[in-house]
């Protein structure tokens, strides 16, 4: 046992978990989640980490780290009229797609046929919303959320990884020493609350598929592509068909999609923690039993959380869609020929209207990729309409 693997798993689990949590509540909330169902949530997923991270990390002797899809919790915080059991149901749409993805070549060739700059689109759309909402926090509570800005974009330049973490951590002893904070009520033993699904064509087509498509675009992708860089060959598809099962397991008990981890995943690959890469694998068998130990903390820490002011929880999950936001934004403009196509989808996702009782991001994607068919045919129009003009 070394303790370099302790300490990294720590890290890593404790980030992920500082710098997003705030999100998993609000999405829990836009659902109507009950205070018995958000605490399932919060557990159900830590399990379904752990046994997530550690079964691959064993199995593919490849230090697999897990992680919640927190692009697809934004989704879910930016939905709007379902409730918690259609959004069981979304998740259980978005675990069977990941599992086929990983098994059926075909589906998994046409996701990754969706052109990236509109995939970055349609997260950058669904990220902007919560990014806005900061100066406002900073407006209704300037002692609490300033100092957290400015710790942040300290921390940022030392290590981005703990800059949310840290504001998070002032942000809550700001608000119990100035009394913004109410007491935080008692919080038992954890327990998983089965909630049975509900399958609604408007939940599974504007929730369920995008929340597959950008667990899959922004997350999956990039976490293979940072096992890819460290020297590991990724297990694609069994750990598309592993957090697929879970997500589809996990979720009868309100977990959102999980999936490779990316940032965090960089914190327990590197050489310092383990220089033999042949026993590195390790270290996801001890993050797995961080996320253990936090999923039975899991009813205190949510009960602190919701002792908070809101404006703090709005300034924590605006800080922590800063860098994913940047990201997405950078890949939708990044090529040409998809560029106005990816404004397209962006400006439709974050207007946040839906239609036919389907979410935006369903419809900005339909936006985007017909504004692309466009692009593309534009030769073959160019040319028929040329044909068709009058001759004299």
């Amino acid at each position: 046992m070394r303790a370099s693997m302790i300490s990294a798993a720590v890290v890593a689990a404790l980030v992920g978990y500082g710098s997003t949590i705030a999100l998993v509540v609000a999405a829990a909330q836009a659902l109507g989640a009950t205070p018995a169902q958000t605490v399932s949530w919060a557990c159900a997923i830590a399990l379904s980490k752990a046994v997530g991270s550690a079964f691959l990390s064993w199995r593919s002797r490849v230090p697999v780290v897990l992680a919640w899809s927190t692009p697809g919790a934004a989704l879910i915080g930016a939905s709007q009229g379902m409730t918690m059991a259609e959004g069981v149901g979304a998740f259980l749409l978005a675990g069977a797609l990941t599992v086929a993805a990983g098994t059926i070549r075909p589906l998994g060739r046409a996701v990754a046929a969706i052109p990236d700059g509109i995939a970055a689109g349609m997260l950058a759309g669904v990220l902007l919303p919560f990014c806005l909402k900061l100066p406002g926090a900073a407006t209704e509570a300037p002692a609490l959320v300033l100092p957290m800005v400015a710790l942040f974009l300290l921390v940022r330049l030392w290590n981005p990884a703990f800059a949310v973490l840290a504001a998070l951590a002032l942000g809550l002893t700001l608000a119990f020493a100035t009394d913004a904070a109410t007491a935080p009520q008692p919080a038992g033993w954890p327990q998983l609350t089965f909630i049975a699904p509900s399958f609604s064509l408007q939940a599974l087509i504007g929730l369920g598929l995008p929340l597959f498509l950008v667990t899959m675009a922004s997350q999956n992708l990039p976490g293979f592509a940072t096992l890819r860089a460290a020297g590991y060959e990724p297990p694609v598809g069994p750990a598309l068909v592993t957090t697929g099962g879970l997500t589809m397991g996990f979720g009868l008990f309100g977990a959102h999609p999980v999936s490779m981890a990316a940032i965090t995943a960089a914190i327990c690959l590197g050489p310092d923690v383990d220089p033999n890469p042949a026993t590195r694998w390790r270290v996801g068998l001890f993050y797995a039993a961080v996320w253990v130990l936090i999923a039975l903390a899991g009813p205190w820490l949510l009960s602190l959380l919701a002792a908070m002011p809101p404006a703090l929880m709005a300034a924590v999950v605006a800080l922590a869609l800063l860098a994913p936001f940047t990201g997405a934004a950078t890949g939708a403009f990044t090529a040409p020929e998809t560029r106005f196509a990816a404004a397209v989808t962006l400006a439709v996702t974050a207007a946040g209207v839906s239609a036919f009782g389907i979410g935006a991001a369903f419809w900005g994607l339909v936006a985007g990729l017909a504004v692309w068919a466009l692009d593309h045919a534009k030769p073959g129009l160019r040319s028929f309409i040329m044909t068709q003009k009058p001759r004299g």
